[in-house]
């Protein structure tokens, strides 16, 4: 089976990225630096982290990596970026497309395929208006999710992220510096998160607390005398969140971050629904440190008090991260988590059902 991987980038990883790959790099060079920083890595299937040559992965909206392949196969300069990708499909021969930014690619790229493409699969976890009608499933872990494309006239199925074992080193330190540790965005959309992370915050009058947020563009205008008023408001930080602020975290600088964390808070997005089981999850508990996280649908591994603890409300995290923090279990259930997300969510597993899939 030729299997080709499409991915995306966060506008805020791309900065990192650059400093890492540097100037004059080839395709390959590039695809390679992105793969050891395991950005994402949760959603790399085994074949393409393996380098298998069945395997192709890009991500097609990396301008730097996409105008590299071209000049290497004769693409002008002005080629399209959508162009790029499907010469790329092409070259490969590929059976199966895996996409993981359906909203770059949705049904008009799709239905460019050339026919040896036999199976598409989309992976999409948030809400949003997609045609995905040239796809033949759209996969998730979020029930909820699933039901929103099906009303959309999708055929859909049950995947999920997998534990990337880059992090069994990670979890093997347990000599940590971090009391509370967030990383994550800060918007408009995170208002829930917003209540959450400031409870959390004034426990760094005790702790060490570290947020790494990736904030909003409007949050500078909005934290001078200029946004007290209006619609920034909902971007501004309280006082206790910017005194435990730092700058956003990415790839293996962000592992670096985990392995230094006793208890990692979690927050879904306000749009999030009821279902829980966010790719955070996954690196929190690979990477060993206690999660902490609010109350919701989560696959079984995830268990509260067993593998990871669940709070209701902003002031209950509060006091569970106190109560674990001075009793010391932070330790004994963070390495749970790591035990049973190792075990249900191996990269083995995770390929074995997209096999199944197709």
């Amino acid at each position: 089976m030729r299997l080709f991987q499409n991915s995306g980038l966060n506008p805020t990883y791309r900065p990192r990225l650059a400093d890492l790959v540097g100037k004059g790099r080839g395709f390959e060079q590039q695809k390679q630096v992105f793969l050891n920083d395991r950005y994402g890595a949760a959603h790399v299937l085994l074949p393409i982290l393996g380098r298998s040559p069945e395997g192709f992965f890009t991500n097609g909206d990396d301008e730097s990596l996409q105008r590299a392949w071209a000049r290497e196969n004769g693409l002008g300069e002005d080629t399209r970026m959508a162009d790029i990708l499907l010469a790329q499909i092409e070259q490969h021969k590929a059976d199966v497309f895996y996409n993981l930014d359906p909203y770059r690619y949705d049904a008009s790229f799709i239905n460019r395929l050339p026919g040896h493409v036999k199976r598409k699969i989309a992976w999409r976890a948030a809400p949003g208006k997609i045609d995905f009608s040239g796809y033949d499933l759209v996969v998730c872990n979020f029930p909820s999710m699933r039901r929103l494309w099906e009303e959309q006239g999708a055929k859909t199925a049950h995947f999920f992220p997998a534990h990337d074992p880059e992090l069994d080193g990670v979890a093997a330190n347990r000599n940590r510096d971090i009391d509370v540790l967030f990383f994550g965005g800060y918007s408009r959309h995170h208002q829930r998160r917003r209540q959450i992370l400031e409870t959390v915050a004034h426990l760094s009058k005790r702790h060490h607390v570290v947020f790494h947020l990736d904030l909003s563009r409007y949050t500078p205008l909005a934290e001078t005398p200029l946004g007290w008023f209006g619609p920034l408001r909902a971007v501004r930080r309280p006082p206790a969140i910017r005194k435990v602020s730092a700058p956003p975290v990415f790839g293996r600088a962000m592992y670096a971050e985990l392995g230094r964390a006793k208890l990692v808070v979690n927050a879904s997005i306000d749009m999030a629904g009821p279902d829980r089981g966010n790719m955070r999850c996954f690196e929190t508990m690979g990477a060993g440190a206690l999660l902490v996280s609010d109350s919701g649908n989560y696959p079984s591994p995830m268990r509260d008090e067993e593998t990871m603890i669940v709070y209701e409300r902003p002031q209950d995290a509060a006091k569970k991260i106190q109560q674990k923090l001075e009793d010391g279990s932070w330790d004994k259930i963070g390495w749970a988590g790591h035990r049973a997300i190792r075990e249900e969510y191996s990269k083995e597993r995770q390929f074995a059902r997209f096999l199944e899939l197709i």
